[in-house]
């Protein structure tokens, strides 16, 4: 079981919350909490009608076929994308995934879903700070600079396209992401219009944090601030958790992964929001901490492990695993990503560095730009104050905004479905 899992399951116990649930308006989105919503996402029964299975080919990659990758890692076949193809001439759409999330991971296959019964071929791209795209596709190795993580994600675009090319027919790019995806997408919208290999035709930006850099300052804090003792106390904390999983398996008689199973567990338990928050706040320190660790190795170590280590597959990594679990991706940003950069760029401040990690950055371009939109949730756990308005006032009427979801939990209610598959059918012929 891998830990992306176990805290999947983890997600799925002590987070009854008594009045996350209101009762059907204009918008019947069920969950009023966010922090639930982003957890639960769509319950089963408002949940769209998509394909129960897709027609999807795994294709790799080797982006730098000369790069030597550490034994320790297992992503030695390159870099795999999927393919969902058409039987006909269709657009094509890129789907970028969020933080440390793979090509298949679940809101990826709901998107996936989504496009290919509107009539897309779909690919869809691992995040830049999952583990294997940093180590196979990652140009510095040391993602979360988005300027550089969008021309790595052009060149496996450019690569995918070269490998599909004889295999099915395309008439039009077109482009989207959720999440740090979704920020990553206006990036790489953005560069294209210099080169011009795509020239896509519409792209949308799913719940994008508007400044990164405090998006991901409020999902450390989620962990940082809400662990009882703090992270001094973890190993106590998860023991918990997993004691009332087993306790939960056993007044229920049965254990599924399933939203349904979420639902059913939901409120079993007395509201514990500090905990909810907590939980969250660990899936994104698990997936930034792979990053961490992938990265400081293809550089040589000397951030988390040794310099120059000799790291085998019998080597213990429980110690550089508790490091990184106390590393937050601010850290990551403050002690390695900037003075990396600093190197290139002599001069720049950190100041200047978080200013350029924002849609503020390209704001101009999202203005006088038409074919770009936005999705959004007003109640998105990661935005801070004043965004929303921001988004309104920078894309206008291509700005979608939903009262309820949480951080991307509405992905696949009808009407979020709906408006995507509108946004994008617009821009065809």
């Amino acid at each position: 079981m891998t830990i992306l899992r176990l805290i999947s399951i983890m997600l799925m116990v002590l987070m009854g919350a008594k009045g996350a649930y209101r009762s059907v308006s204009a918008f019947d989105y069920p969950i009023t909490d966010p922090y639930a919503a982003t957890v639960i996402e769509t319950p089963s029964e408002y949940r769209a009608k998509l394909p129960a299975a897709l027609p999807t080919s795994t294709i790799n990659l080797r982006i730098f076929p000369d790069r030597r990758i550490p034994e320790i890692f297992w992503y030695q076949d390159g870099l795999p994308c999927s393919l969902i193809r058409q039987r006909h001439e269709a657009p094509l759409i890129f789907i970028i995934a969020g933080t440390g999330a793979r090509y298949d991971a679940p809101k990826m296959l709901d998107l996936q879903k989504v496009f290919y019964q509107a009539g897309f071929h779909v690919l869809s791209l691992s995040s830049p700070t999952h583990m294997d795209f940093v180590i196979n596709a990652s140009e510095s190795m040391a993602p979360g600079n988005l300027e550089d993580d969008a021309g790595d994600l052009y060149r496996v675009m450019e690569r995918a396209r070269q490998a599909i090319g004889r295999h099915i027919a395309v008439s039009d790019y077109y482009l989207t992401g959720y999440s740090l995806g979704g920020i990553q997408a206006a990036f790489v919208s953005r560069l294209d219009e210099d080169r011009q290999r795509f020239g896509f035709r519409k792209v949308l930006l799913i719940n994008p944090p508007v400044s990164l850099y405090r998006s991901v300052t409020i999902l450390d804090r989620l962990l940082d601030d809400n662990i009882p003792g703090g992270l001094n106390n973890f190993q106590t904390w998860l023991d918990e958790v997993m004691l009332n999983l087993s306790d939960t398996y056993q007044e229920l008689g049965y254990f599924e992964f399933s939203g349904d199973y979420i639902h059913r567990v939901h409120e079993r338990y007395p509201h514990r929001d500090p905990f909810l928050r907590a939980i969250i706040g660990l899936s994104f320190r698990m997936s930034s901490s792979n990053m961490i660790f992938s990265a400081d190795i293809m550089n040589g170590g000397g951030y988390i492990t040794p310099t120059h280590a000799e790291i085998t597959p019998t080597t213990s990594l429980t110690p550089y695993a508790m490091v990184a679990c106390r590393t937050g991706f601010t850290d990551y940003f403050h002690e390695y990503l900037y003075p990396r950069l600093r190197r290139r760029h002599p001069g720049l401040t950190e100041a200047q560095l978080i200013a350029r990690l924002s849609l503020h950055h390209i704001g101009g371009y999202l203005r006088a730009t038409e074919k770009i939109g936005v999705m959004h949730n007003r109640d998105d756990i990661i935005l801070d104050a004043g965004d929303i308005d921001w988004l309104r006032e920078t894309f206008g009427r291509r700005a979608r905004i939903f009262p309820l979801g949480g951080h991307c939990g509405n992905l696949a209610h009808p009407e979020v479905v709906n408006y995507m598959t509108d946004f994008f059918n617009q821009g065809k012929d």
